[in-house]
């Protein structure tokens, strides 16, 4: 669906989820005691359950995780013509069961720095959302 302002597309579910996978890298917003994190994650999306895994190691993430579940992922994109942007709402968990880490060893999410990240967490989502931007010149102001 196009918008009012120029140029902005509303993105189906779908083609949210595409671009998902499209790319590996994001930024996850947590909050606990009334302020908000904002952390940058790699991660995998398990395409059959339409939920999102990352990896980290015992902190500041995992912690306000277990103080308040709700997160919103957010990741973004552009080429010479366009410009992108997804954002997922929903709730994160540990994943505790040897069989649900196996299932997601499966999905090749790796760390991208040398650090031991051996705790999964998924996001399942209540809400995705994303909107495409025509890139080009500032209107003029006459």
């Amino acid at each position: 669906m196009v918008m009012g302002f120029g140029g902005i597309t509303e993105l189906t579910t779908d083609q949210c989820w595409t671009l998902l996978r499209s790319t590996a890298i994001g930024r996850i917003a947590a909050s606990a005691a009334g302020l908000v994190d904002i952390f940058p994650i790699n991660y995998a999306v398990d395409e059959a359950a339409r939920t999102v895994y990352f990896r980290t190691a015992p902190g500041t993430k995992l912690l306000e995780l277990a103080i308040n579940d709700r997160v919103a992922l957010e990741i973004d994109g552009h080429d010479e013509v366009e410009a992108w942007s997804v954002v997922v709402k929903g709730r994160a968990e540990r994943v505790e069961r040897q069989s649900e880490m196996d299932a997601a060893e499966q999905l090749g999410l790796e760390p991208w720095i040398p650090t031991l990240k051996y705790r999964w967490v998924r996001i399942r989502p209540t809400e995705i959302a994303g909107r495409r931007f025509a890139l080009g010149p500032e209107p003029s102001r006459v």
